[in-house]
């Protein structure tokens, strides 16, 4: 029988990575040895020393969260598929393998308590977050620009307005990467607010009054 979602494996695919991605996150973030323990006070204090670990796990988590929601969300439209699209996904799919990686060395900087020590590492974290704005950035002109890859019942006026905030954070993100090499700490956190903005958002938002016709 013919697959009537020719996006079936792309998707599958993709949710794999997410969801291995996200369990890496949290591999980085250490118990401390019992050895190295002696009183309640000094295991309080060791808890208190993985907190930038543990902010770092939450940033990139909620990163990962809100990318597969978009993710998720964008193939509800998408009903036919490309070679540019697959590929354009492969580089979605490229930012989001990093995260662990980038993660783990930002939380193992910040540790330091030297925000310039940490600086090379929060910039390489910004390089990511501006790589999947890109490969968002790239995916939407493909599916509703180049390749007209959206659903018959797609309001595409309505998908193309949503679409023009990528466009304004790529702007963010850019401004954010250059931003690092001087100030990381503003930086990341300009990366940190602008993620929780978006999950409220996500949460808020009604998607199928807004886009479908």
């Amino acid at each position: 029988m013919a697959e009537t979602n020719p996006n079936t494996r792309l998707e599958a695919f993709c949710d794999g990575i997410f969801a291995i991605a996200i369990t890496l996150l949290i591999l980085d973030i250490k118990v401390p040895p019992i050895s190295a323990v002696h009183t309640k006070a000094e295991l309080w204090e060791a808890f208190a020393h993985e907190l930038p670990s543990w902010f770092a796990f939450l940033l990139s988590f909620i990163i990962l969260l809100v990318s597969w929601v978009g993710h998720w969300h964008t193939f509800k439209l998408i009903g036919g598929s490309s070679p540019k699209f697959t590929y354009a996904n492969g580089l979605l799919m490229l930012s989001v393998v990093l995260v662990p990686f980038i993660t783990a060395a930002v939380a193992e900087y910040l540790t330091s308590g030297d925000s310039d020590l940490a600086q090379p590492a929060i910039t390489l974290y910004c390089a990511v977050i501006l790589l999947n704005n890109i490969a968002w950035n790239l995916i939407q002109y493909i599916y509703l620009y180049s390749e007209s890859l959206v659903k018959p019942n797609v309001d595409i006026k309505k998908a193309k307005k949503q679409a023009m905030y990528s466009r304004y954070i790529l702007v963010l993100y850019g401004f954010t990467f250059i931003l690092s090499f001087w100030f990381p700490l503003i930086a990341f956190t300009i990366i940190a607010l602008s993620f929780v903005s978006w999950l409220i958002q996500g949460i808020a938002i009604k998607e199928e009054k807004m886009i479908y016709v």
